[in-house]
């Protein structure tokens, strides 16, 4: 038989092909191959008459061979990486268990006042379901392996012993349960193509915004004069910094605020310290004073009766005399940083334009690749300003004022009645009162003013409690002035059942409600069905439209999906808390900071024309960094927590998990299973800031 000749094979007659130099490289640096050839090439790399080699280029089964160990190798480390990942989260999940810290239930209730029972009732049911779906499970296994196949048409058919009580349960959970759970399946289900259909509109109106280049201008140029630069629009701002036991991020934010590009004159920084610990009144004290020094016009505001948090803050530095000589305040929270040329991009859209009452810019984030956490909230805040903010901006005139990084007409501010310490939200309430009254908004969107994001699940879970159960107390104290202010009907609308029905309320309500409990209770009353589109494809394609404005985040659309399902446990306690009033609807807890920025990350997110500017901020930035790293090394030490709510419905999202397995329900095991990992994680802490 003729020796193969084919294309892998060597020439008959001896002469085989000879192999063509490939350079193979490996990811791990102790391991690299410059060159692999055939044996023969030392010896006989023989080229033909023109300089060309003889037989041309060919492939060699040797370099085959060589770059399939080169895969192998990276698929062994890639499994090597992930089995050491998840030997370090059992450890940390161990020691975790071991340590008992679970989230502070007794700090809460001591610090709102509010009784154990009304505020474990909620989540009571939560327990139950889970010993009852336990119970339901260990009877399906039991009838599985025993055999029990009763089809609908043979539950009439008589039989005997538990065989018997496993039919008249089936029977009773067709005819009973079975109904209720289909017609609370039906209802969320239509919330939910409700909330999606509205999501797939405000993307529309944003692509439309970005195709059409639409943009706010000014209706008049406020240039400065070129021969005298003090000639132009500069009306007099004051610019307020509220901020409390702020140790981390004081100096940062009163250093970008007095070096702003604004003619010193016209402008008066007011530091609004509402710290309790004497140490850090005396650190913002003395910062306040060094500015003074070198010629900044700043003072140093502190309550002695710390009523009302930001809201009351904000009202009584508004009280002050001289605040009648300004025309517009810019506020600040105290992690915040905005540009030097802030002031000079956005002040200019009032000029001429004596109806508009907010102009607000989005936000930056000094730290979103700090860890998964910071990852997550940078796609959910990105939608939020990209698409959320710019479309109602456009369109509407009008939006919820994100509480900084905005300047505000004090005039708009009096109009609608000042700041109101009556709930967690106060720029909302701001916002929705100066709407009723008729003033108009504009969103920046290419106006940016970098801040922190939470790096911990205990602060963002904090941050999230007051921000949705806010807007629930908002609703109740606004519905009547909605119903009754004198503005069109179609805005009153928009008000009631966009801004806070179906964005504020039932959002939170059907995310939980659907995905956390009917899904799982469908597995064990199968007769009740939940589509599959809605458990996967809905899902899919929102989580797609909430990624589009941050590409880069493309890889993380399962985690953030899986993760805003988890969320919604902290959102809907809340939104239930805002809504009934119960006492944890009033808590307020000041975001913890890390005080990630600093001066380079000023300079890097300077616009391109400011960088060369040198400003007096330099020095008390790289004092900034030195003091963060020491204050570092002596902070106490913190622990992670275990959150019991979420480790329940872990514990229940994968208990029906293994029930799907017996039922062959492909889609709704696999989603099952990673939510409930999902939530375990995030139940064990392991998903922000590891402290200790």
């Amino acid at each position: 038989m003729a020796p193969w000749s084919g294309l892998w094979g060597g020439k008959a007659g001896g002469d085989a092909y000879r192999g063509t130099p490939v350079v193979v490289k490996m990811e791990n640096p102790n391991w690299s191959i410059s060159e692999i050839s055939s044996p023969e090439d030392d010896d006989e790399d023989i080229l033909a008459a023109g300089g060309r080699r003889k037989g041309g280029r060919s492939k060699n089964a040797k370099q085959i061979r060589w770059v399939l160990l080169l895969k192998a190798h990276r698929a062994a480390g890639c499994l090597a990486s992930l089995a050491s990942t998840a030997v370090a989260l059992g450890g940390a999940a161990r020691r975790r268990v071991a340590a008992g810290r679970t989230d502070a239930e007794a700090g809460v209730v001591a610090a709102t006042g509010e009784s154990p029972v009304v505020r474990s009732r909620f989540y009571a049911f939560i327990k139950a379901f889970l010993v009852v779906s336990l119970l339901l499970l260990a009877v399906e296994v039991a009838a599985y392996f025993s055999g029990w196949d009763l089809a609908a048409s043979a539950l009439a058919i008589p039989v005997i012993g538990l065989e018997s009580l496993y039919a008249s349960w089936l029977r009773f959970r067709a005819t009973y349960v079975a109904p209720g759970i289909q017609f609370l399946t039906d209802a969320c289900v239509v919330l939910f193509l409700i909330q999606s259909a509205d999501r797939l509109i405000q993307c529309l109106g944003c692509f439309y915004i970005h195709i059409k280049r639409i943009k706010p201008k000014p209706k008049s140029l406020a240039l400065p004069d070129a021969e005298d630069p003090d000639a132009g629009y500069y009306p007099m701002v004051l610019v307020q910094i509220p901020m409390c036991n702020e140790k981390e991020v004081y100096q940062q934010s009163i250093a970008a605020v007095c070096n702003l590009d604004w003619p010193k004159s016209n402008f008066l920084v007011q530091v609004l310290d509402d710290s309790d610990d004497p140490l850090t009144q005396t650190l913002i004290r003395e910062e306040v004073a060094k500015w003074q020094q070198q010629g900044a016009r700043i003072v140093y505001r502190h309550r002695v009766l710390r009523d009302g948090y930001k809201a009351g803050n904000l009202k009584s530095a508004m009280s002050c005399s001289y605040v009648k000589d300004y025309e517009f305040v810019a506020i600040f929270d105290a992690d915040f940083q905005p540009h030097p040329d802030f002031l000079k991009r956005t002040v200019p859209h009032f000029k001429d334009n004596d109806e508009l009452g907010l102009v607000q810019a989005r936000w930056s984030f000094v730290n979103k690749d700090e860890n998964l956490l910071t990852r997550l909230q940078y796609i959910n805040l990105c939608f939020h300003f990209e698409v959320e903010q710019q479309v109602n901006g456009v369109f509407l005139n009008f939006f919820g004022f994100n509480g900084t990084a905005g300047v505000w007409r004090i005039k708009a501010l009096e109009d609608s009645g000042g700041w109101m310490e009556r709930t967690t939200v106060e720029d909302m309430d701001i916002a929705v009162r100066a709407h009723l009254h008729g003033w108009k908004f504009i969103f920046l969107n290419d106006v940016e003013c970098q801040c922190e994001l939470p790096e911990s699940y205990e602060a963002y879970r904090k941050q999230q409690h007051r921000w949705h159960s806010g807007p629930m107390q908002l609703f109740r104290l606004c519905l009547p002035d909605i119903i009754k202010c004198k503005i069109a009907f179609w805005k009153k609308a928009n008000l009631i059942f966009l801004f806070f029905l179906l964005r504020k309320l039932i959002l939170p309500f059907y995310s939980f409600t659907l995905f956390c409990i009917i899904l799982p209770m469908t597995m064990f009353v199968p007769e009740a069905e939940l589509p599959d589109w809605v458990v996967c494809y809905i899902p899919a394609l929102m989580s797609l439209l909430n990624i589009l404005p941050s590409p880069k985040s493309f890889p993380f659309i399962i985690p953030y999906l899986l993760f805003e399902n988890t969320m919604s446990v902290t959102k809907f306690n809340a939104m239930i808390s805002g809504l009934f009033q119960l006492g944890s609807a009033y808590e307020w807890v000041v975001t913890k900071k890390s005080g990630r920025s600093s001066e380079g990350d000023l300079i890097s997110l300077a616009p391109k024309e400011l960088k060369h500017l040198k400003t007096g901020s330099a020095p008390n930035l790289d004092a900034v960094a030195k003091e963060q790293l020491a204050s570092k090394k002596d902070a106490k030490k913190k622990h992670n927590r275990i959150y019991k709510k979420e480790l329940a419905l872990s514990m229940l999202l994968l208990t029906a998990a293994a029930r799907s397995l017996l039922s062959k329900q492909g889609i709704h095991f696999y989603f099952l299973l990673f939510q409930g990992i999902s939530f375990l994680l995030v139940g064990l802490d392991l998903i922000g800031e590891q402290v200790e």
